[in-house]
């Protein structure tokens, strides 16, 4: 092992040490990669993935990379095409991308509770939708894939009954600040931005609104080929993201001063809010394959994916690494 390998470990580790964790990964094999890819999403939520880097370099990777987020290829097709290894994605591209055929394995839930739905004047309620114009960042996108979810639920259909207008996602929330359409779903730090300007008003908060807080809106996820190949470093990684997420509820504070210092968002009120609204304990508590099957009945209603629900849930998830760790974590 090199002096700076070796300094990057011990530092680390005294992280995890510091926190109250101890080092499982000891006294397991080392990881059959020490190179881990992740993406620079602009979604403050995903902070348990921003500040993972202490933990994993406890898991033994030295090489962390942070891919940069490309809006023309979007979130689902950066991880099926290979170009990360791990990312969380929202169960409905989750579903979607299973069914189509995507190298991707959830392996976790990653928190409750990002995505918010706003609304104009005319729109009070999910119900209201019908025949409104909602702007969304493209068809098949999270957005467009969630709400078709939200509007099914209340006996919608999202075809025929929700006009669409398709912008990339700044340009969308744009066109609901100045009025131009009805409705936009909105996730960190969108959210945050809306209030400040006192732009609509909230339907649904997926924080507090039952079906929705019961679900997770966010769920890490890995190539197929990543966990296949090196079963011993996704492990390793999953224990890392846990590790975060409980950083994310313990210290929230210091979480939104590191995203900022490190550019993963700019307004430490944004993310501040964000990680005090956000469950990202949940991981503790909620069964993930409950969200799946879930998502799956509501876009199997509407004919978004043509298998049976535990199709694609069998096809697509892998829980034995969460299992044994919220073992070895005592959650």
């Amino acid at each position: 092992m090199s002096r700076r390998r070796f300094l990057q470990q011990t530092s680390a580790l005294g992280v995890a040490s510091m926190l109250g964790w101890a080092s499982e990964a000891l006294a397991e094999p080392p990881p059959e990669t020490t190179r881990i890819r992740l993406l620079a999403t602009p979604a403050i939520c995903v902070a348990p993935e921003f500040v993972a880097e202490p933990f994993l370099r406890a898991e033994g990777f030295d090489d962390i990379q942070y891919v940069k987020f490309d809006i023309t290829i979007g979130s689902k097709s950066t991880l099926a095409s290979g170009a990360v290894d791990v990312m969380s994605l929202p169960p409905g591209n989750i579903l979607t991308g299973i069914e189509a055929g995507d190298p991707i394995v959830t392996l976790m839930g990653e928190h409750l509770g990002c995505y918010e739905l706003f609304g104009n004047e005319r729109v009070r309620t999910i119900r209201d939708l019908k025949g409104k114009k909602v702007a969304i960042d493209g068809i098949g996108g999270p957005q467009h894939i969630f709400l078709s979810a939200m509007v099914a639920y209340v006996g919608l259909d999202p075809q025929a009954d929700i006009e669409w207008v398709v912008r990339p996602s700044v340009q969308a929330m744009w066109l609901f600040v100045d009025g131009m359409v009805d409705a936009f779903l909105a996730f960190p730090p969108e959210p945050q931005e809306l209030r400040a300007r006192k732009a609509g008003h909230v339907i649904v908060s997926t924080t507090f609104d039952r079906p929705w807080s019961q679900y997770y809106c966010c769920m890490l996820s890995a190539h197929r080929d990543f966990v296949g190949n090196y079963p011993v470093a996704t492990k390793r990684v999953v224990r890392a993201m846990l590790k975060a997420s409980d950083l994310c509820v313990e210290q929230p504070e210091r979480v939104a001063r590191a995203i900022v210092k490190k550019g993963f968002t700019q307004n430490y009120d944004f993310a501040l809010e964000t990680l005090r609204d956000v469950s990202y304990g949940a991981w503790r508590t909620h069964d993930p394959e409950s969200t799946l099957r879930f998502h799956a009945l509501r876009l199997h209603e509407v004919g978004m994916i043509k298998t049976v629900p535990q199709k694609p849930i069998a096809r697509g998830t892998d829980w034995r690494f969460l299992n044994e760790l919220k073992r070895e974590l005592k959650a």
